[in-house]
C-alpha cells in the first residue's frame, strides 16, 4: 500500500499545518485495520473522517488516535518545497488488531466536533501488529509538496 495524499487536501495540507498551535486545532493520527481497507484509489475521494470509516475500512480503536506534536512547515528554497514533519508518535503498550495504514486528519476543534468535521490529508502505509510492545512511528516529511515548473 502506498502513501496518498487525499483530493480533498490537495494543495490545503501546509495551509492547514500551518495553523495548528492554535487554540483548538491539531492534526490527528488516525490508525486503521489492514482488514478491509479500500483501496488507494478509492480512499483519496474521501472528504472526511466520516465518510473514510463509513466504507470497509475500519479504525483500529484499541490504540486509539494520536494528537501530532512539534508540526513544523519549512520552505525549501533550495529544493523548490515545501516539507512538512511532526514528532515521531508512540503508543505505550498497544494491542489489537493489525494495522495496514495510518491517516492524518486536520481536527477545526478538538474541543468536540464528530469525524465529519475532520479533513483526511494523508495515508501513510505500515505493516504493524500491536503485541503489547510500545512501538514508536516516526514521521519524517510526512507531507512534502514541489513545484512542477
Amino acid at each position: 500500500m502506498t502513501d496518498i495524499v487525499f483530493n480533498i487536501a490537495l494543495g490545503k495540507v501546509a495551509s492547514l499545518a500551518a495553523l495548528t498551535g492554535g487554540a483548538n486545532d491539531a492534526l490527528v493520527m488516525v490508525p486503521l485495520e489492514s482488514t478491509g481497507l479500500v483501496a488507494d484509489s478509492t480512499m483519496r475521494d474521501y472528504d472526511t473522517l466520516s465518510d473514510l470509516l463509513a466504507g470497509a475500512s475500519n479504525e483500529q480503536t484499541s490504540v486509539g488516535r494520536k494528537t501530532l506534536s512539534g508540526v513544523t512547515v519549512t520552505v525549501n528554497d533550495t529544493d523548490n518545497r515545501v516539507d512538512i514533519d511532526a514528532a515521531d508518535v508512540t503508543w505505550t503498550a498497544p494491542t489489537g488488531n493489525a494495522i495496514g495504514a495510518v491517516v492524518v486528519c486536520y481536527d477545526p476543534d478538538t474541543t468536540g466536533g464528530t469525524d465529519a468535521d475532520l479533513i483526511p490529508l494523508t495515508k501513510h502505509g505500515i505493516t504493524w501488529t500491536p503485541d503489547g510492545n510500545n512501538f514508536s512511528l516516526t514521521v519524517a516529511d510526512f507531507f512534502r509538496a514541489s513545484s512542477a515548473a
